[in-house]
């Protein structure tokens, strides 16, 4: 099985500035080169490469705060900003891309932050290992504080999702579950918990990549949506 991936972290209604909002993607962009050198350069999306290659987006937080400003709905003040790029990698099959809305604070629609990955070559092998997807959310939930991240397969969302209740968060190779859901309990082996600062909590399945291919992988990930469920860390948000 082919499988494509992508890590999402996901949060509720919070109100913030262009500004507060810039300074969170500041401090996720100066973590990712220290995931993975592939993540180190980000380009505006544009119709052809050589046009996007041209508008990299820069770091500081003057420069992602004019940008967050010019995409603020003027009649709908409550739903935030957007962000979008791409990796800049010469050859497909190493790209990655991010697409965000941040600072909603309507009823109605929640904020994200959403990494499409590579699936296949040297870029990919090195990515999709627990080890790595689990520094990468754990860049994300510190810069944005989500109340829950996932990284999996969308193979292994489609498979999962006639169970899945709406709104509620997923389990996938990595999950993430803020603090403020609940006390992560023991879980078994091979799955690791990791803190998060006094954020929230890590929890990785396997140290391989989770494939959904793999029944051994699909039946640990059911028995730790089980056990979350039970400890009642997965109730809708």
């Amino acid at each position: 099985m082919d499988e494509s991936y992508y890590l999402g972290a996901y949060w509720r209604a919070r109100n913030e500035s262009a500004s507060e909002c810039a300074a969170r993607a500041v401090t996720l962009f100066s973590l990712l080169p220290k995931v993975d050198p592939s993540l180190a350069q980000w380009f505006r999306q544009s119709k052809s490469r050589k046009d996007a290659t041209k508008n990299p987006i820069a770091s500081d937080h003057a420069e992602l705060e004019r940008r967050l400003r010019r995409t603020k709905d003027r009649h709908f003040e409550d739903l935030g900003f957007r962000l979008s790029g791409w990796n800049g990698a010469p050859e497909d099959a190493d790209a990655s891309s991010f697409d965000a809305a941040v600072g909603i604070y309507s009823e109605w629609v929640g904020n994200f932050w959403l990494f499409e990955l590579p699936s296949r070559g040297p870029v990919a092998e090195r990515l999709l290992t627990g080890k790595v997807l689990s520094e990468l959310l754990r860049a994300t939930a510190i810069a944005w504080e989500p109340d829950w991240g996932v990284a999996m397969s969308h193979a292994h969302r489609e498979m999962v999702g006639d169970r899945h209740v709406p709104k509620s968060p997923y389990v996938g190779g990595v999950t993430y579950l803020a603090r403020h859901l609940g006390v992560v309990p023991p879980l078994p082996a091979p799955v690791r918990i990791e803190p998060v600062e006094d954020k929230g909590t890590l929890v990785i399945l396997t140290p391989e990549r989770f494939t959904a291919s793999n029944p051994e992988h699909v039946a640990l990930a059911e028995r730790v949506r089980e056990l979350l469920d039970r400890a009642g860390l997965l109730k809708p948000l």
